[in-house]
C-alpha cells in the first residue's frame, strides 16, 4: 500500500487553520513545552533531509534505518513523532513495540521512490519473472520501499538494503538464487552491482508500467534485473553539472550519492551513503573543496556546519526533497498537541501479517550488518 493509498483509506486529518496563523517564536515555544511535559515518554526522530526549522527539535538525526533502530531501542517513549517520510515511519512502527505508537506530523510526506513499487505491480512482475526464470531470482529491496514490498521480499526469502551495506548484501544474494531483483531504486541496484562485479550488459530492467522487461540480449545471461524506479532529487544531478565543476572548479572534489545514475557516479570521485557523505566532508582538511550530489537541505547543513571548507551543491539550481519537506513546524506542533490532547492523529499502523514478513526481511540484513 502505498502512502497515498493509506492517506485516502485513514482520511487522516489535515492541519487546522489555526496552525497555519501562528508565529514561529508561539510555534517554538509550545514545542519546547511539549518535549518537557512529555519528557521520556516523547521522541521525535528526524532525518537528515529535514528542515533546519525541524531537525533543531529532533532528539537525534539520521538516516532511515538507523532512526526506525533507535526507535525500537527506546522503549521508554510512548510516542515517536517520525520527522521523515512514510515508509520510514512504517519501519519505525515494523520495529517498536505495541505499546508504543509512531506518529507522522503530516501524511502527506511520502517518498516518489517508493510509490514506484506497489505490491500489485510487483506481485504481477514476479509471476513473470518466474515464469521466464524459474525459481532462480531472489528479492531485495532498499529499505526506501513501502512495508508491502519489504513483506513481499521477506516472504520471498530475501532482504532488505540501505545504501550503507548493499555491497555487501548483493553478494549475500548471490549466494542464495542466480539472479536478483532489485527494488525500487535502479539506480542503487546498477551501481552496486556494476561495482561487485556484474558488467551492464548482465544487468534488464523491469518496467512495471508496462509489464516488460526491457533487455536486448539473451536472458540467460542476466544477472540483476533493475526496478524501474528512481528517486526524483538524486536523479536531478546532470553530465553536465559535473562538466561545469571540472570547468570551474577543477581542484574540487565531486562525491554523490549511489541514488545518482550509472554515468553520475562514474564520473564523480566518490560515492557513498548520507553517512559516508557526512563524514567524508567532517574528516576532510581545513580549506578542502567540495561539490555533494545529495539532497538540497543536507547540503545547505553541511555548508553552515563547515565554514573552514568550500562546499557547494553539485547542482546549485537543485532543489529540495519536496515530500520531506512537508514535515514543518505548523505540523510538528499540531501532531504533539494532538498527543497531549490525547487525539493522536496521524497515527502509522501497519498490520501484523505485514510486520511479520518485513521483519524476516529485516534480520536478513541486520544479522549480516
Amino acid at each position: 500500500m502505498s502512502f497515498l493509498q493509506y492517506f485516502e483509506e485513514k482520511k487522516s486529518g489535515t492541519l487546522p487553520e489555526t496552525y497555519r496563523n501562528l508565529k514561529r517564536e508561539q510555534m517554538e515555544t509550545r514545542i519546547l513545552e511539549i518535549k518537557k511535559k512529555l519528557g521520556d515518554k516523547l521522541f521525535i526522530p528526524g532525518h537528515h533531509y529535514q528542515k533546519d526549522e525541524v531537525i533543531r527539535f529532533a532528539d537525534i538525526s539520521g538516516d532511515s534505518l538507523q532512526l526506525a533502530q533507535l526507535c525500537a531501542d527506546n522503549e521508554q517513549a510512548e510516542h515517536i513523532v517520525f520527522c521523515g517520510v512514510h515508509f520510514m515511519a512504517e519501519t519505525a512502527d515494523i520495529l517498536t513495540s505495541e505499546h508504543q505508537k509512531v506518529y507522522l506530523p503530516d501524511m502527506r510526506a511520502g517518498c516518489s521512490m517508493a510509490d514506484m513499487a506497489d505490491i500489485f505491480q510487483t506481485d504481477r512482475a514476479w509471476t513473470a519473472l518466474e515464469k521466464m526464470f524459474g525459481e532462480t531470482i531472489v528479492p531485495l529491496t532498499y529499505v526506501n520501499s513501502t512495508a508491502a514490498i519489504k513483506a513481499f521480499v521477506g516472504k520471498n526469502g530475501g532482504a532488505t538494503v540501505t545504501s550503507s551495506n548493499a555491497h555487501k548484501m548483493v553478494k549475500w544474494a548471490f549466494t542464495q538464487k542466480e539472479r536478483i531483483l532489485f527494488l525500487p531504486d535502479q539506480h542503487l541496484g546498477r551501481n552496486t552491482a556494476y561495482d561487485i562485479g556484474v558488467s551492464l550488459e548482465q544487468m534488464a530492467v523491469w518496467d512495471p508500467i508496462h509489464d516488460k522487461l526491457e533487455y536486448d540480449g539473451n536472458f540467460e545471461d542476466v544477472k540483476v534485473i533493475l526496478w524501474k524506479g528512481h528517486c526524483s532529487v538524486h536523479e536531478n544531478f546532470t553530465v553536465k553539472n559535473i562538466e561545469e565543476v571540472r570547468t570551474n572548479n577543477s581542484d574540487m572534489r565531486i562525491i554523490v550519492h549511489p541514488e545518482c545514475s550509472r554515468e553520475i557516479v562514474a564520473l564523480a570521485d566518490d560515492n557513498g551513503s548520507t553517512k559516508y557523505i557526512i563524514d567524508a566532508i567532517e574528516n576532510a582538511l581545513p580549506g578542502s573543496k567540495w561539490a555533494i550530489g545529495t539532497e538540497m537541505n543536507l547540503v545547505n547543513r553541511l555548508i553552515r556546519k563547515h565554514p573552514d571548507k568550500h562546499i557547494i551543491s553539485l547542482n546549485p539550481r537543485m532543489c529540495p526533497c519536496l515530500t520531506m519537506n512537508r514535515i514543518d513546524l505548523p505540523h510538528l506542533l499540531w501532531s504533539l498537541e494532538s498527543i497531549v490532547n490525547g487525539e493522536e492523529v496521524n497515527v502509522i499502523e501497519v498490520d501484523a501479517e505485514t510486520s511479520q514478513y518485513a521483519i524476516g526481511a529485516l534480520e536478513r540484513m541486520l544479522e549480516r550488518a
